[in-house]
């Protein structure tokens, strides 16, 4: 009853006018991303941070926040219409969705993925209503070992959990680390890794750096493919979206599935994109027709519509108890948050109800709003994809520009962009995560302080990481995970040995 009464006051906060009007500025926005390939909800965001920073927290938050549902909805369009993943996330909707617009289908197609994304979202967010208070409460009881053992147990998530190879995923974590530590020492004010450069003395900006790893770096990688734009058109009337509404009630255990799959790799660090290719993978092996996904099968646009949304929005509820995020734009929304003198956590929820409560209700109407509108202006999008990218692509970067110049109001900030931008692509190429190093660039300051406040308690003794059974069994959680592509490896290994015996 608590929690229902904290929600009531945040839709106090969230329905007035002005909040109102961001939520449907944000959602625009995000769906434009989101149609627009080379952009995404975590680009978006960080591309767009710097026009927040006049406002009041819980409007810009509302307003971003709104962008990333935005987002999620807007990379269907792409997918279905144009067979081009507007988002990673998206690339399981392609398999069934184009072939759907192939038949004349797109109508139907584009209101099942609306619905299914609005669905998933909505479970997600009653996930972090009602569970949100209850982690945070537990999460009072944390101190600096406490705090330090949940971070190791993020980063070795990534590790042990991402689909990347081991190596590159540490590697990517490690020069994050290492960007993390340049600027000042906070504990005994040395100077770490400026090399007589002053503008560094506080550090790589994070802003400064999302910017260019995700805007520039992907604006760079897409100019190089050379995307050209050529689909089919749809638009959606109220009874097509009255039949499919009819039809779609047939697939509620695929609702259900795809929704616990996605919450699941929301809350630990899978991502939107495994979630969603794993619900289509599930959603497949469990059909009665399995031969007809890949050629316009309903279903598959169900699963992966529903576990994407699902995880999507589930990822910010261990970014606002813990100040731990679950994906990369989780990170982004994370270091907005400390912009703007918020510390997510526990204590979030006592000292900042009304943001708090505020955003979580915001999220409820992003998710009605955002349906209203992708239902209603479909041909619109479809209509932007006809713009040439060569036009696109050169504003987005004066966008970019202008939004870390921003920052600052610093040229050497737009060069530090074109530099992180450079590397972003050259990630990109060499196939390396762009999220551990984001993960770690965010919290590395955050894990660092919590390991050394923990080493000063303790006298300098590891000992205090398993001296009761919450931070040992948080830490040994870590290691296991850390380790376990160790295991799968040996688990080659010994197959590889078996069918060379055999």
């Amino acid at each position: 009853m608590e929690e229902l009464a904290n929600l009531g006051h945040g839709f106090a906060v969230a329905a007035t006018l002005p909040n109102l009007m961001f939520m449907l500025v944000g959602i625009t926005l995000g769906v434009l991303i989101g149609v627009l390939p080379g952009l995404g909800g975590a680009n978006g965001i960080a591309i767009l941070l710097p026009l927040t920073f006049n406002m009041n927290p819980t409007s810009a938050i509302i307003m971003l926040s709104c962008i990333y549902w935005g987002a999620l909805f807007g990379g269907a369009i792409t997918s279905i219409l144009f067979n081009i993943p507007g988002e990673p996330w998206s690339v399981a909707t392609t398999f069934d969705g184009h072939p759907m617009a192939q038949q004349g289908k797109a109508a139907q197609a584009l209101t099942a993925a609306f619905t299914s994304s609005f669905i998933g979202a909505f479970f997600a967010v009653a996930l972090i209503t009602f569970l949100a208070p209850l982690l945070a409460k537990f999460a009072l009881k944390f101190g600096p070992a406490e705090f330090f053992a949940v971070q190791l147990l993020t980063f070795c998530s990534f590790v042990g959990m991402s689909k990347e190879p081991a190596a590159k995923t540490i590697a990517a974590m490690m020069l994050g680390f290492a960007l993390a530590a340049v600027g000042m020492d906070t504990v005994t004010g040395q100077l770490r890794m400026t090399y007589g450069v002053p503008e560094l003395l506080k550090g790589f900006d994070f802003l400064i750096a999302v910017i260019g790893l995700f805007g520039i770096g992907e604006i760079l990688l897409t100019m190089e493919e050379g995307l050209a734009f050529k689909g089919k058109s749809a638009k959606i009337s109220f009874d097509v979206v009255r039949k499919t509404w009819g039809e779609m009630f047939r697939y509620w255990k695929t609702f259900l599935r795809s929704t616990a799959i996605g919450c699941w790799m929301g809350i630990t660090p899978g991502g939107a994109t495994p979630a969603s290719f794993m619900s289509y993978g599930m959603a497949r092996r469990v059909s009665k027709d399995p031969q007809s996904f890949g050629k316009g099968n309903v279903e598959g646009v169900i699963a992966p519509e529903t576990a994407a949304h699902a995880a999507g929005t589930s990822a910010l509820l261990p970014m606002l108890t813990l100040g731990i995020p679950g994906s990369p734009t989780a990170a982004v929304l994370l270091g907005g948050l400390l912009i703007w003198g918020l510390q997510p956590g526990p204590m979030l929820f006592i000292e900042q109800k009304d943001f708090v409560w505020g955003l979580i209700a915001s999220m409820y109407l992003g998710n009605i709003v955002g349906l209203i509108v992708v239902l209603t202006t479909v041909p619109w999008w479809a209509a932007i994809l006809r713009i040439p990218f060569a036009v696109i692509a050169p504003v987005i970067i004066v966008i970019c520009a202008i939004g870390a110049y921003t920052v600052h109001s610093s040229m050497f900030d737009v060069v530090l962009m074109m530099v992180f931008g450079v590397l972003g692509y050259l990630f990109k190429k060499l196939k390396y995560p762009l999220a551990p190093l984001v993960l770690a660039l965010v919290l590395g300051d955050m894990a660092e302080a919590s390991f050394r406040q923990a080493m000063l308690l303790s006298e300098g003794s590891l000992s205090i990481f398993w001296s009761n059974p919450l931070v040992g069994s948080i830490f040994g959680l870590a290691i296991l995970l850390l380790l376990w592509p160790l295991w799968g490896a040996a688990q080659n290994l010994a197959r590889k040995r078996e069918v060379k015996a055999a």
